[in-house]
């Protein structure tokens, strides 16, 4: 049994163990490891796995708010510090709760629980990836945390997205101010529909039929802003401009 995996914990050095513990056990396969628990669910939305190892306690969205928003028939086995989270966990039908600092041996037991539920499962284990997977790639909106809330964001009411250094601001037409998270650019780019947004320089991410004009200069008419195509993406946009 192939079992895929994520990894989500605040805590680089947790996450190194983890990915330690999965490197031994031939039958995970590690997709990919985050210390930022929102941008683990924007990568889920259009890469579910079978099983996510999480940390309760993070800050932004702890693990218990994201497995609420996970992909269906991704399973999560929660990993915490605290025990006072173990009855919880199991409310929201987590396959098991690893007491930190993890023991291999602990590991091992929870992923044969693991195996063991999706052995009773095996059509989600099939599955996912050819029916999911399509699923989430046609997703309309994301959700991204501001002031403390989720906010659902529709990708046809973006009309540009401006990154600073570890934050991003939202752009959305019909809304006074931007909305502002705690975000990397990169993590946005992955969470977003490629065919209907372009980075066009490195703190800017269009929506491509929201651009009124791109003038001699390159320079792009979005909004109330305007903003200009530098040369790392300049070959792209104007391919993009090319095929319109």
């Amino acid at each position: 049994m192939n079992i895929s995996c994520i990894i989500v914990d605040d805590e680089p050095l947790a996450v190194k163990l983890l990915e330690s513990f999965v490197a031994k056990t031939p039958q995970l396969r590690l997709e990919a490891s985050f210390t930022d628990s929102v941008e683990a669910l924007s990568w889920l939305r259009e890469h579910p796995v079978n099983l996510a190892f999480m940390d309760i306690q993070m800050p932004d969205m702890s693990g218990m708010e994201l497995s609420h928003m996970l992909p269906e028939g991704t399973k999560v086995i929660f990993t915490t510090a605290f025990k006072e989270y173990a009855f919880e966990s199991y409310e929201v039908s987590a396959i098991d709760f690893l007491l930190k600092p993890i023991r291999y041996n602990k590991f091992i037991a929870a992923v044969e629980k693991a195996e063991q539920w999706f052995g009773r499962n095996q059509n989600v284990l099939c599955s996912q990836f050819n029916v999911q997977s399509s699923k989430f790639k046609v997703q309309s909106s994301m959700f991204i945390r501001v002031d403390g809330e989720l906010r659902q964001v529709n990708f046809n009411k973006i009309l540009y997205i401006e990154g600073m250094k570890d934050y991003v601001r939202f752009h959305i037409e019909g809304e006074r101010l931007p909305l502002t998270t705690h975000m990397t650019m990169k993590a946005v780019e992955d969470a977003l529909p490629t065919d209907a947004f372009m980075r066009i320089n490195r703190s800017y991410v269009v929506r491509l039929d929201k651009i009124r004009t791109v003038d001699r200069n390159l320079c792009v008419y979005v909004g109330d802003e305007i903003i200009r195509v530098t040369d790392a993406y300049r070959d792209a946009f104007e391919r993009y401009v090319q095929t319109v």
